[in-house]
C-alpha cells in the first residue's frame, strides 16, 4: 500500500493480508497517532483514501461514520484506518495522511 504524507511524500509500505491500515502504518514507521489502538474509540488514525480505491472498500459500519464525526479534517473520502482491513483485492491501495492524524513529536 502507499501512503501519501502531507507534504506529498509517498512512502510504499509491504503488508500483511488482515492488517489494518493503522497497524500497516505503525509497522512501516508513518507516524498515524491511532490513540485507542484500533478500538475505534477515537479518530486520530483518520485518513483520506484516494478516489480511485474508496468505492472497493466495503462501506463504513454506523459506529465509524459517528467517529468520523470527531475527525478534524474530514473529507468525502474519510475513513479510520483502523477500520481498512487490507485484503488482496486492495493492493496498491493509496491513503493520504492529513496532517491532524500524524503523532507530532
Amino acid at each position: 500500500m502507499i501512503f501519501v504524507l502531507p507534504d506529498g511524500r509517498r512512502h510504499d509500505a509491504e503488508v500483511s493480508a488482515g492488517s489494518s491500515v493503522l497497524m500497516a502504518a505503525r509497522r512501516a514507521d508513518v507516524a498515524i497517532e491511532g490513540a485507542c489502538g484500533g478500538s475505534m474509540a477515537c479518530a486520530t488514525c483518520h485518513v483520506h483514501v484516494d478516489e480511485d480505491w474508496f468505492d472497493r472498500l466495503p462501506p463504513p459500519s454506523a459506529e465509524e461514520e459517528e467517529m468520523l464525526d470527531f475527525a478534524e479534517t474530514p473529507a468525502p473520502t474519510s475513513r479510520l484506518g483502523c477500520q481498512i482491513r487490507l485484503v488482496p483485492e486492495l493492493d496498491g491501495l493509496i491513503v493520504r495522511v492529513p496532517r491532524t492524524s500524524l503523532l507530532l513529536d
